[in-house]
């Protein structure tokens, strides 16, 4: 591989990647994509997954981006992906970059509205998921002991 087909920089799905990075960690980059996803991709799609970005050709940096935006299609199983059983649609997708921002905003929204657990403790600001919070998560100015003056 010559330096002229080296790219320093290669755009995939949204996201500007390394180029020297090796393709599951330079993949991992993506918003919405892990490391053991950007794994098995490349091993459904038969890229090497100790090559470089940068070595990628446009024809396999296009598979990749057809592959991103159906992962079923290309074989995932359904618990594979990161959205199962959609509140609207009821598919199971796989969301990536500015989508999966909107719709965790959006999910968000509508369990504040419904006035459920989580939407409450997420309207009060206060930690949803069942962590202590006498100690941690505080806002606002420090609140020490005072120390009287000797």
């Amino acid at each position: 591989m010559s330096q002229g087909e080296f790219k320093y920089v290669v755009r995939i799905a949204g996201t500007d990647i390394d180029g020297l990075m090796k393709v599951p960690y330079g993949l991992a980059k993506i918003k919405g994509i892990g490391y053991s996803t950007a794994l098995a991709l490349c091993r459904k799609l038969g890229i090497d997954p100790q090559k470089r970005i940068g070595y990628l050709t446009e024809a396999e940096v296009k598979k990749i981006e057809d592959a991103l935006k159906d992962l079923k299609a290309v074989g995932f199983p359904g618990w594979m992906l990161n959205r199962r059983k959609d509140y609207e649609t009821g598919q199971d997708l796989h969301l990536i970059g500015a989508d999966l921002i909107f719709y965790v905003k959006q999910d968000i929204e509508r369990e504040k509205r419904i006035r459920s657990w989580r939407g409450i403790r997420h309207a009060l600001g206060y930690k949803v998921r069942g962590q202590r919070t006498h100690t941690t998560g505080r806002l606002g100015p420090v609140v020490g002991v005072k120390r009287r003056k000797k």
